[in-house]
């Protein structure tokens, strides 16, 4: 991935975390708090959602939704726009930074995973690269994209797809590498 940043360079270990003590509290505080205040609201408390979203300095534009037992792991990282919706399950793994455009869905049990390791390094360090959903873009049911992918506006990724590759605006594209299969 071009476009990748390791977390904690000189990460001499693979045992050793990339991240300080105060990251890994702030993080333990942000999953307590969602479980006890949010993972049980049903969906008219969405802005009850949001507002936590927003305590922990997501970036939340207009009023997208974000289901109850959506799985977000760093709030700060994420950045959803106006309409855009985080379904059931769905699972940002936002170590790295997520953004959600505008009224673009990302169906039940997708996984974002902003995250990988260099491998080509014996520590294996933590790397991050962002991910990008374009503005009316839908992600279907369990489909997996990788850290770097920008999935363009308008875009459908048909369920359960891998997606490893940037994906151009106006397209349908599925599989396992996800590929272009026409324009939409």
């Amino acid at each position: 991935m071009p476009n990748e940043q390791v977390v904690k360079p000189g990460q001499t270990s693979a045992f050793e975390s990339p991240w300080s003590n105060g990251q890994r509290a702030l993080r333990v505080l942000w999953g307590f708090c969602w479980f006890v205040f949010c993972q049980w609201t049903p969906k008219p408390f969405n802005p009850w959602r949001l507002f936590w979203l927003r305590v922990f300095e997501a970036k939340i534009e207009g009023t997208p939704f974000v289901h109850s037992r959506a799985r977000i792991a760093i709030p700060w990282n994420l950045t959803l726009r106006d309409r855009a919706c985080l379904g059931d399950r769905a699972n940002a793994y936002s170590l790295g930074e997520i953004e959600v455009g505008e009224r673009a869905t990302v169906a039940q049990e997708v996984y974002l995973s902003t995250a990988s390791h260099d491998f080509s390094q014996a520590s294996m360090p933590l790397t991050v690269a962002k991910i990008t959903v374009g503005a009316d873009a839908f992600i279907g049911a369990r489909a997996f994209v990788l850290p770097g992918v920008t999935i363009g506006e308008r875009s459908v990724i048909g369920a359960c797809s891998v997606v490893t590759e940037n994906v151009p605006s106006d397209v349908f594209a599925a599989g396992n590498p996800c590929r272009v299969l026409r324009p939409r």
